[in-house]
């Protein structure tokens, strides 16, 4: 069993899910797709522990989501609870509009699994400088923005390209990016590439209004609603999957 779950692709994954809910959501409503992706990822994690652990009577606290043995399947809570956050399962009382909803469908539907993990949980990279890099993939939170220490971050959200500058950002960084340095060179790279051209953005966090860039940072909002919380996220998440995955384990190994 552990073979299957190390060779699973998690672009392929989500690309499969995406799609099955698109066709829960058109069929039986938006709640219905929601309940139906985070019901699979507790099945999920439950038949992983079923098949890493022989003991039914493992307490909830060690009944592992974060798929540790397994990295093949360690980016699937983020990217579910990414695509629980996205718009396409996002409720019409929390402001997206029906219209919106049915262009996410038809552009998800179309797009290849990397160009769809993007749009789904977008990559934020850091600058230690405009032609240097600092780190290749941060998780989308403020923290990961605190603890990087970089003046600079490039987000693609594959429709969307950010480039922010942090309010500590040196001065004399020039803003926005001259075209000869290696961050352009990037974002041009990235522009070619794309089948749709992704609507290029440049933010100062000093000077600048950061909502756009900010509400990217999705692991410290609550999966169920729009604000930042103190609670909830994506640890809150992780723990409503655990305690679901732990009940159906226990169920199913007849204790």
């Amino acid at each position: 069993m552990s073979e299957i779950y190390d060779s699973v692709d998690p672009g392929v994954v989500l690309h499969i899910l995406v799609h099955k809910v698109i066709l829960e959501s058109l069929d039986k409503g938006v709640r219905e797709g929601r309940q139906q992706v985070h019901a699979w990822l507790a099945l999920l994690a439950a038949r992983y522990n079923e098949a890493m652990s022989s003991d039914a009577r493992t307490p909830v606290s060690s009944i592992d989501i974060d798929f540790s043995q397994c990295p093949q399947l360690q980016m699937l809570p983020q990217l579910v609870f990414a695509l629980l956050r996205s718009p396409l399962l996002r409720l019409h009382e929390e402001g997206i509009h029906p219209d919106y909803r049915i262009y996410l469908q038809c552009l998800f539907s179309g797009l290849e699994p990397s160009s769809l993990v993007k749009a789904i949980y977008p990559v934020l990279v850091s600058y230690s400088s405009l032609d240097k890099q600092a780190f290749p993939r941060h998780t989308l939170s403020r923290a990961a923005l605190i603890m990087s220490e970089s003046p600079i971050f490039l987000l693609d959200a594959f429709t969307n390209l950010i480039v922010y500058y942090s309010s500590t950002a040196d001065p004399s960084i020039p803003f926005p990016p001259p075209h000869d340095c290696l961050l352009r060179t990037t974002i041009n790279s990235l522009k070619q590439d794309r089948c749709i051209t992704p609507k290029l953005t440049f933010i100062h966090g000093g000077k600048d209004d950061p909502a756009l860039f900010e509400s990217y940072l999705i692991e410290e909002q609550d999966v169920d609603g729009s604000g930042f919380t103190t609670g909830s996220g994506f640890v809150s998440f992780r723990e409503s999957v655990r305690n679901v995955a732990a009940e159906i384990f226990k169920e199913e190994s007849g204790s």
